[in-house]
């Protein structure tokens, strides 16, 4: 327990070890995975090119194979579309019931498609779907003439947001990866990409549909079939983006979630369909066989700081932090945890969920987390009443 002065005038902060907070009943308990569990490194990838696999909280590379290796990625760089979609919607410029006007342009693209019929008005949620199950370029084209007007302009901001998350390794010449000079991406570029996706929970509405009909405007039914063989196969698989040309190969953009470890893995380049799901799988089993997710914060835990309220019936109240805080280690590692807690003195009257501070998180002194505290409490203004209780109290001592 911190004692702080009545009426404190400076943000107190504090850094503390793991050990310190073992009143806060921390969930670091992964076991340490059987050796027999591991795969060796060199045998998770097969008759594919290059290959990444990272944790998609921390973007923490867990194994890599040729992973800057510049190649074509066909259909996969529709997640950086997705990207912008999502990200368009989310900032209020289009939304998901909006109706957008499918254009010649878009209506005539080749290669995987449902079909739009040009002049039809389809909603933005319709197009997206066709997009993450069955990659249909058309709506591609549709929604990047609805977000920036035209194609041109849509790639262009393509790349601006991946270099803006660190690719440096990309460039884009199309929205939906059908051939055509100086576009390539690489394995771990296609994994940052992926993992900042997934930060998006809409995605997951579609990403999980297996088989279902894309309806048109004028009573027509476009059977769509997800390409994501893996969300069928791997259990813990709930999206990807698959991609192929001549060119390219066969490549696959995968995630799955276990014990609240997210993963992220893209294989480029594979001889076969099979070689690059069974990597895939090779890949995520890798990964959850030797890394986890360790809990260094409970929401539902207040933490031993205690926020100073002025003018208050109560002179400090309880916090917590406003979600759990998880940790990316391997099994097994011990990492040096330490937090910094900013809680300014609040006046009254506070309510229970107010933000009050922030906590960082910290593994091996480097900062992997920022999260708002908030109060687990109320504390009502103090009356002429209540004041002059304490007066007296005071006086009494």
């Amino acid at each position: 327990m911190y004692i702080f002065p009545p009426f404190p005038q400076n943000i107190c902060m504090k850094k503390f070890v793991l050990a310190a907070l073992g009143a806060l009943g921390l969930c670091l308990g992964c076991a340490v995975a059987p050796a027999g569990n591991a795969r060796a490194e060199e045998d998770l990838v097969s008759g594919c090119k290059s290959a990444c696999l990272i944790d998609a909280g921390s973007g923490e590379v867990i194994y890599e194979q040729n992973s800057l290796e510049r190649m074509p990625i066909a259909s996969v760089c529709k997640v950086m579309t997705l990207t912008l979609v999502f990200e368009a919607a989310e900032g209020g410029k289009l939304h998901f019931g909006d109706l957008v006007c499918v254009s010649e342009r878009a209506a005539g693209m080749g290669g995987s498609q449902v079909f739009l019929q040009s002049g039809l008005n389809y909603t933005v949620d319709d197009l997206v779907k066709s997009v993450v199950v069955c990659s249909a370029n058309d709506s591609c084209v549709a929604l990047a003439e609805a977000v920036s007007g035209s194609e041109e302009s849509f790639v262009a901001a393509m790349n601006e947001r991946a270099e803006q998350l660190g690719c440096r390794d990309t460039l884009f010449a199309n929205c939906t990866g059908l051939p055509k000079q100086t576009q390539y991406s690489c394995a771990r570029d296609v994994a940052i990409m992926f993992a900042n996706l997934t930060g998006h929970e809409k995605y997951f509405d579609y990403s999980s549909i297996w088989l279902e009909d894309f309806v048109h405007p004028d009573g027509r039914t476009t059977s769509m079939t997800n390409t994501n063989k893996l969300i069928r196969r791997y259990s813990a698989c709930d999206g990807g983006k698959t991609g192929f040309t001549n060119e390219a190969g066969f490549c696959l953009a995968s995630t799955a979630e276990r014990d609240n470890l997210r993963l992220v893995s893209a294989v480029l380049g594979g001889g076969t369909s099979d070689a690059r799901f069974d990597s895939s799988e090779n890949l995520l089993n890798y990964g959850f066989a030797n890394y986890c997710n360790k809990m260094v914060l409970d929401s539902e835990v207040n933490i031993n700081d205690r926020l100073p309220v002025l003018m208050g019936v109560k002179e400090s109240v309880c916090v917590r932090a406003e979600r759990d805080s998880f940790v990316f280690c391997r099994r097994g590692e011990q990492p040096e945890i330490s937090f910094v807690v900013s809680l300014p003195a609040a006046k009254a009257p506070v309510f229970k969920g107010d933000v009050v501070g922030r906590i960082e998180v910290y593994r091996d002194g480097v900062m992997c987390d920022s999260l708002a505290l908030v109060c687990s409490e109320q504390a009502d203004r103090a009356k002429f009443f209540d004041n002059w209780h304490k007066i007296a109290d005071n006086w009494c001592m």
